[in-house]
């Protein structure tokens, strides 16, 4: 594990401890530790191991069921040509499945495939041990909760990202 580097002034402001409530300053506070976050996170994983683009599409496809390309490249917030090289990666891979929709059979529908379901887990479980161990070690109790409490508004910003 890193060592521990105390919080900065301007991270603690964006806490809201006495600090900043400007959007400005805590959307660059927040984007920098969210990268950091995601980029540590990324470290975890072997050299061509599935990329977040592919397992952020593979989640979604678990969790929300069969989707479009184009609804999937809408939601993910991607050009459809760049849904459709994601997607063919994870079809090469046989961690998804093109099928007919069932309501239109001129239009396709991915769904995941239990191999991509297997993908996920693995990789969520990686990632959620590191970020528990990080948790238990970093955080107190009070600290922990305030971050139960930030998590919906982060899954807001990034819905609406």
């Amino acid at each position: 594990m890193d060592h521990v580097i105390p919080p900065t002034d301007k991270a603690q402001d964006a806490r809201g401890a006495g600090g900043t409530d400007d959007p400005g300053e805590v959307a660059a506070t927040l984007r920098l530790a969210v990268g950091r976050i995601a980029r540590k996170l990324r470290r975890t994983h072997a050299v061509g191991d599935t990329t977040l683009s592919e397992v952020s599409v593979l989640a979604r496809l678990e969790r929300d069921g069969p989707d479009s390309p184009g609804a999937l490249a809408e939601l993910e917030r991607v050009r459809p040509q760049a849904m459709a090289t994601t997607l063919a990666a994870l079809e090469q891979r046989g961690l998804v499945n093109r099928e007919p929709d069932p309501s239109d059979r001129r239009r396709v529908v991915m769904t995941v495939t239990e191999a991509g379901r297997t993908v996920i887990l693995d990789r969520r479980s990686e990632s959620v041990r590191g970020l528990a161990h990080a948790i238990e070690d970093e955080l107190t109790p009070a600290e922990r909760r305030q971050l139960v409490d930030a998590l919906s508004l982060l899954e807001r910003l990034a819905e609406r990202l």
